[in-house]
């Protein structure tokens, strides 16, 4: 997959000649709603012998359009890991947009011209609600006009869940309150984090219980605190195990969000090593603890309930 970088002013050298199909939206998570979009842009394309390509943007628009804290956002999928999805659905080109300060005030018609036409576009399609500028002017009823007849336009309409809507929202809200199935469910695949194993306090060592200790990216959403059945991949091989995400109260007060995994049935040295951990099943929240041998008793039953329900669950690779 071509992953093309555009900051307005953009070098129009950048664009290859040539007709393709362009799916547009942020696509956090690129959940099954998007995955919907993608692989409609897909069929498209095929029939009209033209090559598939995806916009997405370096940061969530809204962070421009409603003046939000960047540093307070958090993103189901880092870029990274949307381009890897992208690739697994068979994106030929991605195009990413840089939110800069002269593409906020940009007309919408202006952006029809340079980030749609101007890409040779010859389908654009969006999900109902994708937005290009201010919603009552720049949204997907209006830009058939704005396209003017140059390139044709397919809505893509709601995806629901048991009358919910299929989209980001909802799935950070359900890794809030511990709904890592529901979560998957409308992803279509386990939710996963990346990160590289770093020290830590070397507690869980010293309980019989060893752990790695995963740092994310800032803006990675997390599931709530609390204890997960999880398996993560090291070096292409797979382990099963159970993550504490925590403060780690039970050792003192006011301590940081962490990451912690003990691997099922491995003994190695993981330090520096990139990760990716996959999310299958919330056990129970996080708690203080009267002491350490209340705390390893706790662990004894985690781990046991997390053995069995990773024998039922397999790591996901590549969207189908």
């Amino acid at each position: 997959m071509q992953v093309i970088n555009l900051s307005e002013p953009y070098n129009k050298n950048l664009i290859p000649a040539e007709p393709v199909v362009l799916a547009l939206g942020f696509f956090d998570g690129v959940h099954r709603g998007h995955q919907r979009v993608i692989k409609k842009a897909q069929e498209i394309a095929h029939n009209k012998g033209a090559k598939l390509a995806v916009m997405t943007f370096d940061r969530y628009p809204k962070i421009a359009y409603k003046s939000l804290d960047p540093t307070q956002v958090r993103y189901l999928t880092l870029l990274d890991r949307k381009l890897e999805l992208f690739a697994e659905i068979g994106v030929d080109i991605t195009y990413v947009v840089e939110f800069n300060q002269n593409l906020v005030p940009m007309s919408p018609q202006d952006f029809v011209d340079k980030y749609i036409f101007d890409l040779h576009v010859v389908t654009a399609v969006a999900g109902f609600d994708f937005t290009y500028g201010k919603a009552s002017i720049a949204n997907m009823q209006m830009l058939p006009q704005y396209a003017n007849g140059r390139f044709d336009v397919y809505e893509v309409p709601e995806l629901q869940e048991s009358a919910e809507k299929v989209g980001s929202t909802q799935i950070k809200n359900a890794l809030d309150h511990g709904e890592i199935e529901k979560g998957n469910n409308l992803l279509g695949y386990p939710f996963e984090i990346s990160g590289v194993v770093v020290h830590g306090e070397a507690r869980g060592r010293q309980l019989g219980f060893p752990t790695i200790n995963v740092k994310s990216g800032k803006q990675q959403k997390l599931p709530t605190v609390g204890v997960y059945a999880v398996k993560v991949e090291i070096d292409h091989d797979w382990f099963d195990g159970m993550a504490s995400v925590s403060r780690n109260e039970t050792f003192g007060p006011d301590r940081g969000i962490t990451v912690e995994i003990n691997l099922f049935d491995v003994q190695a040295d993981f330090y520096d090593k990139k990760v990716r951990v996959q999310w299958f099943k919330y056990l129970r929240p996080s708690v203080k603890f009267s002491g350490a041998a209340e705390l390893v008793d706790q662990m004894k039953k985690d781990e046991k309930n997390s053995r069995a329900i990773l024998k039922r669950e397999c790591p996901i690779e590549a969207l189908k």
